[in-house]
């Protein structure tokens, strides 16, 4: 078994699409953005990548983070792929979810239903699907945390969070939960133990400052955050998200000098490529690379 995971956070423009490969060879999806500003392609699909160049003909385990079409745009595609387990939020109407959609949008909303209904969140914990068991996935840590309470018809705020850790390294992957939101995660003990000091934020709601609490970036204290994020957003918070972070060394694909970063926008930095795990001689590493 290989003691690496692996995670790339895919440029699709604004929206949010990530793949982790565990340890185990196991595949996992958070979130079905679409397109690529970096390869001018706006038809790109992360998920036929993976399948032509990655081998992948099977999701282990969909995460969909909140029904919204920039975080389900490639719902059909996954559906083929077969997924062997679905973690998204139930507490959502089927009314909330349909309301105000476009009638072209409509068949992926309804396909988001239709899988929800079909898949349950309830998996034993003695099953190999289990997200609770590192062993599932090769000692790489999931968790996910769901609202206790829920901002009427905001649907960001019925987002999922996922939290992974392997060899000693954390990533914190909030969805679009909003500020307030934000706050009432804070006040559970459980949720502020596993981020505390985490490697890598990826920054909530695509960066925007409507995502930005000040006590829950703080408290990740994170080396590096990752925005995804569309071209043109006049309610960035980059530079505060720069301002909370401590910096990381990040190594360019094309054989340009290694530079320390303090956050990295898929709008200008293309996709993100992070490996981490154990040395030959058992000590830890994390490399970043775009």
């Amino acid at each position: 078994m290989s003691r690496k995971a692996e995670v790339i956070v895919w440029d699709v423009q604004h929206g949010l699409a990530i793949y982790i490969k565990s340890p185990n060879g196991r595949h996992i999806v958070i979130d079905l953005g679409t397109g690529d500003y970096s390869g001018n392609n706006a038809s790109f699909s992360p998920l036929r990548h993976l399948y032509a160049n990655y081998g992948v003909r099977q999701i282990d385990t969909l995460i969909i983070t909140h029904p919204h079409l920039d975080h389900i745009d490639d719902i059909n595609l996954a559906d083929s792929l077969s997924p062997k387990s679905l973690t998204c939020s139930r507490a959502i109407s089927e009314e909330l979810i349909m309301d105000g959609v476009l009638e072209k949008d409509k068949p992926k909303y309804r396909r988001f239903i239709d899988m929800r209904d079909r898949y349950s969140n309830d998996i034993p914990n003695d099953s190999p699907e289990a997200l609770t068991n590192p062993d599932n996935w090769g000692g790489m840590s999931i968790s996910t945390f769901a609202p206790l309470s829920y901002d009427g018809a905001n649907i960001n705020n019925y987002g999922i969070i996922t939290v992974i850790e392997y060899a000693g390294v954390t990533i914190v992957i909030p969805g679009d939960n909003e500020e307030g939101n934000l706050a009432d995660f804070m006040k559970r003990p459980i949720f502020k133990s596993v981020i505390k000091d985490a490697h890598i934020l990826i920054a909530p709601h695509h960066g925007r400052k409507s995502g930005f609490n000040t006590d829950f970036a703080n408290h990740i204290n994170p080396y590096l955050t990752i925005v995804s994020d569309g071209r043109h957003c006049d309610t960035s918070a980059n530079h505060r998200y720069s301002a909370v972070s401590r910096g990381w060394l990040v190594h360019r694909r094309n054989g340009s000098p290694a530079t320390t970063r303090k956050c990295l926008t898929t709008n200008s930095d293309g996709e993100v490529y992070i490996q981490f795990g154990y040395n030959d001689d058992d000590s830890r590493y994390l490399e970043v690379k775009i």
